[in-house]
């Protein structure tokens, strides 16, 4: 028997093919969920959407987990060489020619390189720091697009279309939805402008989020591609139903926007995918696609790349976010950049009865749920180094002081041992104060309450609910960011406020840790008198314990409600209705 042992002369190559072996088997679980999302979604099971969206997100980290104890078993990694890493890269990089997934399985890569060392070693020479090649989009296409013949009419287009993607469930009225298909179209463009589309692209793979599935394409023309989106729902007599069609680019980036849950697509191509996306939606960047399809993994590591070329192309320094200091996160951005970062701080405020790992369950918790396009996605990252020089001394010296023990520091670099990333967005109070439009500034405050009803109906109480906590994109839609007093609606007993002559009533009243008082609502929720008055007027509901009492109980029987990710005045059911 060889004295050598697998833990005295590992091999680099064996260790490679360990790790790509674990990717596989991680992207063939996690397409195994994907591809039941049709199951799913043909027998209505939403709560099995639910689980399977959740069950999804955390199989990365299972697997990852397994891959690693894998390694431990063969050798003693930190006993290794820096020449032992750069032959272990590249043997990796050998078994990517021709997979159909190398991008992914370079993020899974560096997954495993650092959860083995802790992301202390952000390195090039041991891991993809920068991608291995650039993906030449259209090299797969025909194997993700169906293209249908438009030059024909536009009855013969819809039909062809509708007969190639088949459901076990049956439509309740195809000829129905044929006659709405076509009559948005003839109402919506002009027939020069119809006379021009010679082809519909749509994508093979179905997108399915909640209670839709979405037909994702566009209509060629000799300018340029129209979006083309079906989606598909079932109606209420049981069968499936077309719901809509959208054409606009502005609907079809919300569907995509950073709010939203991730879709499940099954594809063996996802790099194509997100090629022909990005062609649909030239402002989506790259990573924001991979995230929307669910690769949010591999969607940070693209999110990371394309930061570090930011930094590359730009001087400003990073600084303090604007609004209002938080009392759990301290928060700051680099202005020419559209993310924030958030840190733990190390004390909280003497009002928020919260811990650290509180905090962190709180994030965890939204990012395993329907965030309904109401609550932004967060992204969390380990020992995230910025340049030291790019850093404001007034931010430095801020972070120093509420958060030293997420610092390390060098000559060069700051290094932030956990932290959240989110996009940026105005914070509402900031954009109420300064709005003038009194048409908008009223848009804001009924989005605003329509926002914390969706989150609601999400099956989540927001908590800490004052307006500052709120953002507003560029579309104006309010979008909900702080997370360190979310729950779930069976975790608050909502009451009504005793009434009492005696003034000093409320200050006797018995308050438990968990109670909720909706009247009180108005008083916090938004500040100014008039904003106050134009939230009562727009959503009296939310000062109301009854309507947020008869919420928790449709929760808990079981009802999860429609939050459609276009405006319910586009549904053809309200366009169309029947005579």
């Amino acid at each position: 028997m060889s004295e050598e042992t697998p833990l005295s002369s590992p091999s680099p190559a064996r260790i490679a093919y360990q790790i790509l072996k674990g990717f596989e088997k991680s992207f063939r679980w996690y397409s195994r969920i994907t591809n039941a999302a049709r199951e799913r979604f043909e027998q209505a099971d939403w709560r099995a959407v639910q689980s399977a969206a959740r069950e999804r997100i955390a199989i990365y980290d299972q697997s990852l987990s397994e891959a690693v104890a894998e390694i431990y078993q063969s050798c003693h990694p930190h006993k290794q060489d820096l020449q032992f890493w750069r032959e272990l890269k590249q043997h990796y990089l050998k078994q990517l020619d021709h997979h159909g997934q190398f991008e992914l399985a370079e993020t899974f890569f560096n997954s495993v390189i650092g959860r083995l060392f802790r992301h202390q070693k952000i390195d090039d020479e041991m891991m993809f720091v920068l991608p291995s090649r650039c993906y030449l989009p259209g090299q797969m296409r025909t194997n993700v697009v169906n293209s249908f013949d438009a030059r024909g009419t536009i009855r013969s287009t819809l039909e062809a279309i509708l007969s190639s993607y088949s459901f076990r469930l049956p439509y309740t009225n195809v000829e129905r939805d044929l006659q709405n298909l076509e009559r948005y179209l003839r109402d919506s463009f002009s027939k020069q402008e119809l006379a021009t589309i010679h082809k519909v692209e749509i994508l093979q793979s179905v997108f399915y989020r909640n209670k839709a599935a979405y037909l994702m394409g566009r209509m060629c023309t000799a300018d340029k591609p129209i979006p083309f989106v079906i989606a598909l729902m079932h109606d209420p007599k049981g069968g499936l139903c077309v719901d809509t069609l959208l054409t606009d680019r502005h609907d079809l980036s919300v569907l995509f926007g950073f709010a939203r849950s991730y879709f499940m697509v099954d594809t063996q191509h996802p790099a194509e995918v997100v090629a022909f996306l990005q062609e649909l939606l030239p402002n989506k960047k790259h990573f924001e696609l991979y995230i929307a399809l669910g690769y949010y993994k591999h969607g940070k590591t693209v999110f990371y790349r394309n930061f570090l070329q930011h930094l590359q192309h730009s001087d400003d320094q990073f600084e303090a976010a604007p609004g209002i200091k938080g009392l759990v996160m301290a928060v700051f951005h680099l202005p020419s950049y559209g993310v924030v970062f958030k840190v733990i701080k190390d004390e909280f405020a003497e009002s928020k009865k919260i811990t650290r790992e509180h905090v962190k369950d709180c994030y965890r918790l939204v990012k395993m749920s329907d965030r309904v396009g109401r609550m932004a996605d967060t992204h969390e990252y380990m020992n995230f180094r910025l340049p030291r020089h790019r850093i404001s001394d007034t931010l430095l010296e801020e972070l120093q002081e509420v958060a030293a023990s997420s610092l390390e520091m060098t000559e060069q670099e700051v290094i932030i041992k956990h932290l959240y990333i989110e996009r940026k967005m105005t914070p509402l109070n900031l954009y109420l104060d300064q709005e003038t439009d009194p048409d908008k500034v009223a848009a804001a405050i009924e989005d605003l309450g329509l926002c914390i009803k969706q989150i609601a109906a999400a099956n989540i109480f927001p908590g800490d609910m004052l307006h500052k906590n709120f953002g507003i994109t560029l579309h104006g839609r309010v979008i909900f960011y702080d997370y360190d007093e979310v729950c779930y609606m069976n975790q608050r007993n909502f009451r009504t406020l005793p009434r009492s002559d005696d003034p000093y009533a409320l200050d006797t009243l018995s308050v438990a840790p968990d109670d909720v008082f909706p009247e009180q609502f108005e008083h916090f929720i938004v500040g100014k008198r008039h904003l106050k008055e134009l939230l009562k007027a727009k959503h009296p509901e939310l000062m109301d314990p009854i309507w947020w009492q008869k919420i928790q109980q449709e929760m808990a029987g079981g009802l999860i409600k429609d939050v459609l990710p276009y405006p319910a005045a586009k549904q053809f059911r309200r366009r169309y209705p029947p005579d």
